[in-house]
């Protein structure tokens, strides 16, 4: 019998930030009325309990795991490194809007250097992929088969797609332009599910497209990403 590791990765439910509103910082942007629905629709979703549930440490992804939480009590939980890619580092600063962040943003892809902190502690884009390769390791070493539910970010789930088909570990400025050319011409609205498959053998995840048949609603357009800049 083939073994099969599934993986749902979830972006989080529409966030103030997403909502156009000012936030405190990368971390700390709470859903919207709009996205703790989309987040209790997430958990209605799941035919079975999955076995493992993972949340980034932000506050809009541990909220939209909590209605699946409140729903498996008895599955286990867990914070993984699995945080939205917090480039600007100081520049996100409180009481701001995507859009007033947006030139620094744009800034930041121009100059096309994977190494670049921005801010003093922003992340580089190579720490980026370092993590994103780190969590992929980790999942392939869960023992258990059966499904995990990561709730996470759309330019970390993003950067786990891109990866995925490119094999990039190591990215140059070449390969931070594809990302960047990447992310404008693939959009995952809040609360999409995008599955990853591991068989066993000698592949590794499989990139399953994602799905939004569990919301009522069709997601609303939103302005391209050509910032890189999702929140």
């Amino acid at each position: 019998m083939i073994k099969v590791r599934r993986v749902w990765l979830i972006r989080h439910g529409q966030s103030e930030s997403n909502a156009g509103l000012p936030t405190n910082g990368p971390g700390a942007s709470p859903l919207t009325a709009r996205g703790h629905e989309q987040a209790a629709q997430t958990a209605a979703a799941f035919t079975a309990p999955p076995d493992l549930i993972i949340s980034s440490p932000f506050t809009r992804a541990r909220q939209t795991a909590q209605p699946t939480m409140e729903r498996f009590p008895e599955v286990p939980y867990e914070q993984w490194p699995v945080e939205e890619f917090t480039f600007l580092g100081r520049l996100h600063g409180p009481q701001t809007t995507t859009q007033q962040r947006r030139p620094f943003a744009e800034s930041y892809w121009e100059r096309l250097d994977p190494a670049y902190v921005n801010g003093g502690d922003g992340e580089s884009f190579h720490a980026l992929i370092t993590r994103v390769h780190a969590f992929l390791d980790r999942l392939a070493d869960r023992p258990e088969d059966g499904l995990i539910a990561v709730f996470t970010h759309g330019l970390f789930l993003k950067a786990v797609i891109w990866s995925l088909f490119t094999g990039v570990t190591h990215p140059d400025a070449t390969a931070m332009r594809a990302f960047r050319r990447f992310n404008g011409t693939c959009d995952i609205p809040n609360c999409t599910v995008t599955e990853l498959w591991r068989p066993s053998g000698p592949y590794g995840f499989r990139v399953v497209p994602g799905g939004t048949t569990h919301l009522p609603q069709p997601p609303i357009p939103r302005q391209p990403a050509s910032s890189a800049h999702l929140d």
